[in-house]
């Protein structure tokens, strides 16, 4: 089926116009998150340029979400941006000033981070081969729905405060995005209906613009637009790659984030599945997207970029536009190649103000999380158990309160786990160890369709849907 219950499958049904808007409003959904990774790692740094680049940065984004796909078997309609879960490993190589540290420039500190990010990268084919040979099935045990709801909830929450931040830098401008977008979205009629956040940020940032030109400022006194980078950036460049560097040291502080960050992908592709309604986990398999997922953060690696992640401000725009072709998202990924070759539209779209991405970021995140409740529910979950309770309980208290991860010290070197890995490990362990777990999987198949890991054959699937057509 290509369009049921208002869903899009096939874009192609839209025309190639119509299908250029959708990959543009994927593109700025994620712009604002992977281009924000660089600017924060390049603040680690003493050194007064650019040291990890946007334009490298936004190039392996698109080739990352490219490759991806293609080891996805072209089926998972996932965007691949800079991931957060290595600024930790980034800040503690920036500050390493001993032994062959020491006086060392910060590209060339850069590159050995980079050079720990290819092997954390590599860790992914590890999981991978242990899903293929185990069977998916039996990995899914491990995960049932008291753990991937609540941690799915946990993924858009955590990102939250992110979105009040932005919105908070200049309150009228995040409103008028976040009204311009439920208008369209509850009113709009045709594509109007299917593009919301694109017209969410074209419309605010047109409003911001015009503020801006009557010299109104942000409630703390600064512009509303600057663009001074504008200017001073070329039309056509080449991003600078840099080739990355290999040392134990920078390994042992980059590579174990890889823990987390898987963590966080099989969550990501629950999510996901979940979303459009198919089992991404079975078919093209969690080892496959796996495979693209570390394959992709290792050659970002390698000419010197940041780790990829899964988005989920592109599940947030899956879920609002109801369009779940893959073909969009690509659309999108070849956007970020172009413009890491313009330099000066790359700094017009970077221009946009904070508070418009907070403003969009308050409907994307939100739905997220509002993904992780409709799992809970329509698997059933039975709360008056405490078993149930306890596992939920740890899993949104560490997803929320470890803000700053959990940082520890093994032989020497500094290890940080995101909240979300904390979570995600804690609800397995939980799950694993607590006594009385009423969970079978493949006993409610339509329960796990709900959350992307319904195992039944896709003959199946296909009278269930002629069925309900009756």
């Amino acid at each position: 089926m290509t369009h049921k219950n208002d869903v899009i499958r096939d874009a192609s049904v839209l025309g190639v116009p119509k299908m250029l808007l959708l990959g543009l409003q994927h593109m700025f959904a994620m712009f604002g998150a992977t281009i924000l990774v660089p600017i924060l790692v390049n603040s680690y740094f003493e050194s007064s340029s650019q040291v990890l680049s946007v334009q490298v940065t936004l190039f392996c984004a698109g080739i990352g979400t490219l490759f991806f796909h293609l080891c996805s078997k072209f089926k998972v309609p996932a965007f691949l941006g800079s991931s957060f879960a290595f600024l930790g490993g980034f800040a503690t190589v920036a500050n390493l000033d001993s032994g062959m540290y020491a006086n060392m420039p910060d590209i060339e500190k850069l590159q050995y981070a980079c050079g720990g990010i290819v092997v954390a990268g590599l860790l992914y084919l590890i999981l991978a081969l242990i899903i293929k040979l185990a069977g998916v099935k039996r990995v899914m045990r491990f995960l049932p729905p008291v753990v991937t709801g609540p941690i799915i909830i946990c993924i858009g929450l955590s990102l939250a405060p992110s979105a009040v931040s932005n919105a908070s830098t200049n309150w009228l401008i995040a409103l008028v995005a976040l009204a311009v977008i439920i208008i369209f979205n509850i009113c709009g009629k045709g594509m109007f209906k299917i593009i919301p956040i694109l017209l969410g940020v074209v419309i605010s940032y047109a409003f911001a613009f015009i503020l801006n030109s009557f010299g109104i400022t942000n409630p703390d006194g600064s512009a509303i637009l600057d663009f001074t980078n504008v200017a001073s950036a070329s039309i056509v460049g080449l991003p600078p790659f840099r080739i990355c560097k290999f040392d134990l040291t920078a390994i042992l502080v980059m590579a174990p984030i890889a823990i987390a960050t898987m963590m966080e992908h099989i969550g990501d592709m629950s999510a996901i599945s979940a979303t459009v309604g198919q089992n991404f986990i079975e078919d093209p398999g969690l080892h496959r997207t796996l495979i693209g997922d570390g394959l992709a953060t290792s050659f970002s690696a390698l000419i010197g970029g940041p780790a990829n992640t899964t988005y989920g401000e592109n599940t947030g725009v899956l879920e609002l536009s109801r369009v779940h072709d893959p073909k969009v998202v690509r659309i999108a990924a070849c956007y970020a190649i172009v413009l890491s070759f313009i330099p000066k539209v790359a700094e017009i779209i970077g221009s946009m103000p904070a508070s418009i991405i907070g403003g969009v970021s308050f409907i994307l995140y939100g739905m997220i999380s509002a993904i992780g409740v409709r799992n809970v529910v329509e698997n059933h979950v039975d709360f008056t158990k405490s078993r149930n309770l306890i596992i939920a309980a740890v899993i949104l208290v560490s997803g929320l309160g470890f803000s700053n991860g959990l940082t520890f010290t093994i032989a020497g070197t500094s290890i940080t786990l995101t909240s979300l890995a904390i979570a995600a490990i804690a609800g397995v362990v939980l799950n694993a160890i607590l006594p009385g777990n009423d969970y079978d999987f493949g006993n409610d198949p339509e329960g796990d369709a709900s959350r992307g890991v319904d195992l039944r054959p896709h003959e199946l699937e296909e009278e269930l849907r002629k069925e309900a057509e009756k």
